[in-house]
C-alpha cells in the first residue's frame, strides 16, 4: 500500500510544476484523494457492498468535486489535475499513466446496459473540459484537446480537437505530415484548428485566383 502511495505521489511531481512538497501534494491535492477514495469504493463495489461504495463515491464528490463510480477501473500513474467537474462513468476504463484536466466527462450516451463508457488506453491526456461519450476506446498514446465533444473511437498515437471531435493528428504526424507528436505531451494548449487551417485554405485559393484573373486581365488588354 505505501508502495502505491508513494508512486502516486511521484506522478504528481512528474506532471504538475506547482507541487513543491509531499506534504503539500498529500494534502492539497484533490486529485490524488479522489483516486485513493475510488480504491476503497471499488474494493467494496467488486465485493457486492454496493451501498457502501456508492456512499463512499458520494462523500468523494463532496469533498473534491470530482465523481468516480465506485465500478470504474482506474489504471497505474493516472493524474488528476485541478479535477473540479470530472466524472467518471460506471463502465468506464482507463488505462496506466492517462492525465485528467478539470470539467472532464467520461460518459454514456444513453441507457443502454452493460458496457457504455469509454476505454481509455495508456499515455491518454485528455484536456480541460472534454467531453468522451461512449463505449468506444481512446487508443494509446493520444491526446484530445481542450473542449472536445468526442463520439467515435480514436485510434493510437492521434490528437482530437473540436465538436464533434476530429482527428489531426495520427500515428505521429499531423495530417499534412509536418510535425510530430511527444509520447507523453502534456501541451494540451498546443492544438491545430481545422477550422482555422480551412479558411486559411480558401484565402490561398482566393489569392491564387486573383492573381489569374489579374492575367487573363492583362492578356486581354494586349490583344
Amino acid at each position: 500500500m505505501f508502495k502505491r502511495i508513494k508512486q502516486d505521489i511521484q506522478v504528481v511531481f512528474e506532471r504538475d510544476p506547482a507541487a513543491r512538497s509531499v506534504l503539500e501534494v498529500l494534502l492539497c491535492y484533490s486529485g490524488l484523494h479522489a483516486i485513493w477514495m475510488h480504491r476503497i469504493s471499488h474494493r467494496l463495489f467488486l465485493s457486492g457492498w454496493i451501498l457502501a461504495a456508492r456512499l463512499i463515491s458520494n462523500l468523494a464528490r463532496f469533498l473534491t468535486g470530482i465523481e468516480i463510480h465506485p465500478g470504474a477501473t482506474l489504471g497505474e500513474g493516472l493524474f488528476i489535475d485541478h479535477g473540479t467537474g470530472i466524472v467518471i462513468g460506471e463502465t468506464a476504463e482507463i488505462g496506466d499513466n492517462v492525465t485528467l484536466y478539470q470539467g472532464v466527462t467520461l460518459g454514456g450516451t444513453g441507457k443502454e446496459k452493460g458496457k457504455r463508457h469509454p476505454t481509455v488506453g495508456n499515455n491518454v491526456v485528455i484536456a480541460s473540459g472534454a467531453k468522451v461519450l461512449g463505449s468506444f476506446k481512446v487508443g494509446d498514446n493520444s491526446k484530445i484537446g481542450a473542449g472536445s465533444v468526442v463520439l467515435k473511437e480514436v485510434p493510437p498515437n492521434s490528437t482530437v480537437v473540436g465538436i464533434p471531435g476530429r482527428i489531426v493528428w495520427h500515428e505521429g504526424r499531423r495530417i499534412d505530415n509536418t510535425q510530430t507528436v511527444d509520447l507523453i505531451d502534456l501541451d494540451h494548449n498546443d492544438l491545430p484548428d481545422p477550422i482555422v487551417e480551412m479558411m486559411m485554405c480558401m484565402q490561398r485559393n482566393m489569392h491564387r485566383m486573383e492573381k489569374r484573373i489579374g492575367e487573363l486581365e492583362e492578356e486581354l488588354k494586349k490583344k
